[in-house]
């Protein structure tokens, strides 16, 4: 197949890339050309925020399937739909927990009762839209560059979702972790570890939270299987590894694999310092997507920690096929 990778060479897309490479397909990057393309790949330079501007060279492709690695928002879903439709079969977008209201009702922005967990493709999504104020879209941008000021992926997925002519795929992804990740999720436990501390305290607020996780190279599996397989049109689609551990449990994972033999000390809120927050939005369900593709993308829970290499968060979890 003829894929089209935009916004393919970051933190997911190199993965996604090298898949799709080993499965022998014809794989091409739109990006911008401030870092250098995943070996292996063709390259189109252009602006996600301006697609249009080179929609003639993407349709020279003629791709097969569109993956967009880096939407951002309703507009820009209209704006790939209306340069997809006819030049390909289909479109796949990436989205993200954060569309369930579940994760607005942890986060404060909306009303009303905790919602049943785990989270489904079912579950009702947030009510309220764009509810990102200014100076958080500021600090995503400096991780996440590709972020817009009308970011929200709820009006990218009711656009890729509704278009008669051309089918879409969404896939709702997990907190991703791995060689590359550029929030360092597991540094605050691994830097404890190698401080030598023997002790490391959680509240018990925050080590009962669960959130979705996945090893980025499982992730990315994910995407390659969803856009390969035609049973994925018109689909949405949870990823997230089970089962999804709590940060205690996390954390003890990370101190086995690093044969730290020190102690986790849990204490009552109170007693813990005020600036510690949790956000706990439950786990998530893949059940879907493990029974289209028959059980090939799974994770198994286990955290390998290649020595000396603490510095590059790198726990890596090896895929079962």
């Amino acid at each position: 197949m003829r894929i089209l990778l935009i916004g393919g060479n970051g933190f997911i897309g190199r993965f996604v890339a090298a898949q799709l490479i080993q499965q022998r397909h014809s794989v091409t990057v739109f990006h911008r050309g401030t870092t250098a393309a995943p070996a292996g790949v063709e390259e189109i330079r252009g602006d996600r925020n301006e697609l249009t501007s080179s929609a003639q060279e993407l349709k020279r492709f003629a791709p097969d399937v569109v993956i967009d690695l880096v939407i951002s928002s309703g507009q820009q879903a209209e704006e790939l739909m209306n340069i997809s439709r006819g030049a390909t079969q289909r479109v796949v977008m990436l989205s993200s927990i954060d569309v369930y209201r579940a994760v607005g009702i942890s986060h404060g922005t909306e009303g009303g009762p905790l919602q049943e967990v785990p989270l489904t493709e079912e579950s009702e999504l947030r009510r309220s839209l764009h509810p990102y104020p200014p100076e958080s879209l500021q600090v995503m941008r400096k991780i996440f560059s590709w972020v817009t000021d009308d970011y929200d992926k709820i009006p990218a997925e009711r656009v890729v979702m509704s278009d008669r002519e051309l089918p879409g795929t969404v896939l709702r992804l997990p907190m991703g972790y791995g060689p590359g990740d550029p929030l360092h999720r597991f540094y605050p436990v691994v830097k404890r570890i190698v401080d030598r501390r023997r002790h490391i305290i959680f509240p018990e607020t925050f080590a009962a939270w669960r959130s979705p996780r996945g090893y980025v190279e499982n992730v990315a599996a994910a995407i390659a299987l969803a856009a390969t397989d035609e049973r994925a049109a018109r689909r949405i689609y949870n990823v997230c590894e089970e089962p999804s551990f709590s940060e205690l449990e996390w954390a003890r994972k990370i101190a086995a694999a690093m044969l730290w033999d020190g102690n986790f000390v849990v204490l009552p809120i109170e007693h813990t310092p005020r600036r510690v927050s949790v956000r706990n939005w439950g786990t998530r369900n893949r059940w879907r997507l493990r029974r289209l593709f028959g059980g090939r993308y799974a994770g198994n829970g286990k955290i390998r920690l290649p020595a000396r290499s603490w510095r590059s968060s790198i726990m890596r979890q090896r895929m079962r096929r």
